[in-house]
């Protein structure tokens, strides 16, 4: 049983993930964004699918971090692109 849901979650993650993408890529948006989106999913499916116990709440602080640090990369890719000032 914990092979089937840890399988369905990557699957899940993996949907989110190209979703994501997919979304980033067909719309102007900022790195800030695209990261932010991106590290969020990938952060919430790694706390999930890491934890044994409390998937939820380290789904949500797993979602939180990769958010933040996806920000801040993509945010450090705008500024060297010029599309944001320094």
């Amino acid at each position: 049983m914990k092979k089937i849901i840890r399988v369905l979650s990557m699957i899940i993650l993996l949907f989110a993930f190209s979703i994501s993408l997919t979304e980033a890529q067909t719309h102007k948006t900022s790195s800030r964004k695209k990261g932010a989106v991106i590290g969020g999913v990938a952060g919430a499916g790694t706390g999930a699918i890491i934890s044994k116990n409390h998937r939820a709440k380290h789904a949500v602080i797993g979602g939180v971090i990769g958010a933040g640090t996806g920000y801040i990369i993509g945010r450090h890719k705008d500024k060297e692109a010029g599309r944001l000032k320094k």
